[in-house]
């Protein structure tokens, strides 16, 4: 059985990280800017895993779980911030809210 080559897993990590960053870029809900944030840590997680079984290193997968944790805390912290900013306001839209201004 022949193995799928590093490049296939780069470039699906590119399409995944660019998708994240149009998500972010385009779209107005914190929801959604969230979940895009998180493709482009998974994106991440995928080059960094590639890496780490092309050179045949354990330090890539370690990175990963590093990764991952740091996601989950952004989550629990942004998805707790989230809900407090709709209780306030009633909206999720990045536009509508204006707490952080002067």
């Amino acid at each position: 059985m022949q193995a799928v080559p590093i490049n296939h897993f780069l470039i699906l990590a590119a399409i995944l990280f660019g998708l994240g960053v149009v998500g972010v870029v385009s779209r107005r809900n914190a929801i959604i800017i969230f979940m895009s944030i998180e493709l482009m840590l998974n994106a991440v997680n995928l080059t960094f895993i590639s890496f780490s079984n092309y050179l045949n290193d354990i330090e890539g997968q370690i990175f990963v779980f590093m990764v991952m944790v740091v996601a989950a805390a952004e989550v629990a912290v942004g998805l707790a911030i989230i809900v407090a900013i709709f209780r306030l306001r009633e909206t999720v839209h990045v536009d509508d809210i204006k707490l952080l201004k002067w």
